[in-house]
């Protein structure tokens, strides 16, 4: 059949079609894997991978060179995942994708999602996504497979265009200009190394997790410094560094943390700040969580899992060796919770165990003045016990922010059915979700809730004998940090005791709850034996 034979209408439509599948497969090759830096000039680009694509279906006769398109094709798809899986990563936890340890974060997102559209909706979004990735590849390849059919039916004109394209190509990346790219395949080797890495990653995990000097320390020698005193370790979600630091947020926040620090003082208490870095950013608090209390830097879900099926030393268990009753306060716990037996908790709140009788706020289960109510009413107004060693979770600052509790009377919390109509008549996440400067507000308004909520239940229940450390478990998402944020949070500790604070004199922390920015920076992992040397009798050997 003859061109001219051809109708108009499907000259024209192949002609779109080979222009689709040319973008398509020149975005996949070009494309940067962080949204924030997708841009229409980050696609004028020419890719010296697409050049040697040319070239090599120039060369090759029929069938292999159908074969290399849909095998190199299909490739590309693949790689456009992981670029989309990178984007997403990046937007949330401020790195990319770990195709080795990652997955574990799929679990949690699906859940994530039920809260918000429902368990329906969350299940037909994880089949659409998985439908879209299959297609994605398949329409890669079909692509690749046309471009290769384009090319090799005009091969005068291609060879033309490839040296002209080569030598311009050469001559910009020789004068260091953007659109010489080879970021397909730089990405690709970026990511084989990372693989390689992660797959290497449990031997470095067991060689320092070797090493303890605490865990075969009598319990008469473990927190002396600290004997009769109720000790609680706060993780207050998602409270960095950018929230009292950063000249849009912090205003409000630092008056809270300035305040407080007023407020503390008049009754009794001192308190000293620093910051420590955490293993996580954006998400994944369960790794920061164990990282302080482990003593062990854990970073993705393969060190994780190993720490909770070991018997590594955690500073619960040093507690509880100590004399103290340990508690663990997670209230956004939903399910079982096997692996939580390595923290050696006596007593354990969840959603269900937590007697929560109000609605929950979207994401968080609870109000943290619930939390922190629920647990004096369980544990320290109890009469004739034991001190109290416990870690509570506070979530109201959780993205995505809202709908946001407000302070009641801490006399009317009761069952928290107070908090009905807060939750019904709140905020709608869709409100602020579609707008940076919204969320921001909400995180900021929502730290301030949580700092205040602690805040006042020192004020309210605070005794000689109450030592209180909090700190935040990690950054937020890059829409509130910016790119290229620290993984530093904020840490604290409070205690009316002067004696307590006194051994934490060569800390070097700076005075109240609000760290100046020339505080000391710890490693989140080297917590565990700082506290444990200053409040013991002797500094341990190494």
């Amino acid at each position: 059949m003859s061109t001219d034979s051809v109708p108009k209408w499907r000259r024209i439509a192949a002609r779109v079609i080979t222009a689709l599948a040319f973008l398509f497969v020149l975005f996949a090759l070009v494309a940067p894997n962080e949204l924030s830096k997708l841009s229409p000039w980050s696609i004028l680009q020419i890719p010296l991978e697409g050049l040697v694509g040319v070239a090599l279906v120039l060369v090759l006769p029929p069938k292999p060179r159908r074969i290399a398109a849909v095998v190199l094709g299909s490739l590309l798809g693949i790689l456009l995942i992981w670029k989309l899986f990178d984007m997403g990563f990046y937007t949330t936890l401020a790195r990319p994708f770990d195709p080795v340890f990652d997955w574990s974060f799929l679990g949690p997102g699906f859940e994530f999602l039920a809260g918000a559209i429902g368990q329906g909706g969350a299940v037909a979004a994880a089949i659409g996504i998985s439908i879209l990735a299959v297609v994605l590849v398949v329409l890669m390849a079909l692509s690749a497979m046309r471009l290769s059919r384009v090319v090799a039916g005009r091969p005068t004109a291609a060879t033309r265009a490839l040296a002209v394209l080569g030598v311009v190509w050469v001559g910009a990346a020789a004068f260091g200009q953007p659109f010489a790219s080879h970021s397909a395949a730089a990405l690709a080797y970026d990511h084989a190394r990372q693989v390689g890495s992660s797959l290497q990653d449990s031997n470095a995990y067991n060689a320092e997790a070797s090493v303890d000097a605490f865990r075969d320390v009598p319990g008469n020698d473990l927190l002396t410094g600290l004997r009769g005193k109720d000790v609680i370790i706060t993780f207050v979600e998602s409270y960095g560094q950018v929230a009292i630091q950063d000249p849009e947020l912090s205003p409000a926040i630092d008056s809270v943390l300035d305040a407080g620090t007023s407020k503390l003082r008049a009754a009794g208490f001192e308190s000293k700040s620093a910051f420590i870095t955490s293993s996580t950013s954006g998400g994944g608090s369960w790794l920061a969580h164990s990282t302080l209390q482990s003593g062990v830097l854990i970073n993705n879900q393969k060190r994780y899992d190993t720490f909770v099926g070991s018997d590594r030393f955690t500073l619960s268990q040093a507690f509880k060796r100590a004399g103290w009753k340990t508690v663990g306060v997670v209230p956004q716990n939903m399910k079982p919770w096997p692996e939580g037996k390595v923290y050696g908790y006596d007593s354990y709140y969840d959603s269900h165990t937590s007697g929560y009788k109000g609605k929950n706020f979207f994401y968080a289960q609870m109000p943290d003045q619930y939390t922190l109510s629920a647990f004096q009413r369980n544990e320290r107004a109890k009469t004739d016990r034991k001190p109290v060693m416990a870690e509570i979770d506070l979530v109201s600052s959780h993205t995505p922010f809202v709908p946001l509790p407000e302070m009641v009377d801490w006399n009317a919390v009761g069952d928290g059915s107070i908090f009905i109509p807060q939750a019904e008549n709140g905020t709608k996440p869709e409100e602020v979700w579609n707008d940076a400067g919204k969320t921001r507000a909400a995180y900021a308004k929502s730290i301030q809730y949580s700092l205040n909520s602690l805040i006042s239940y020192v004020q309210t229940y605070g005794d000689d004998n109450l030592v209180v450390v909090f700190l935040g478990d990690h950054q937020p998402a890059p829409v509130i940090t910016g790119d290229g944020a620290t993984r530093d949070v904020p840490v604290t500790i409070v205690a009316k005791d002067p004696a307590v604070l006194e051994r934490t004199a060569s800390w070097g922390w700076h005075d109240g709850l609000n760290p100046g920015q020339e505080a000391p920076v710890w490693p989140m992992q080297d917590f565990r034996d700082r506290f444990l040397t200053s409040f013991g009798p002797h500094p341990p050997t190494r």
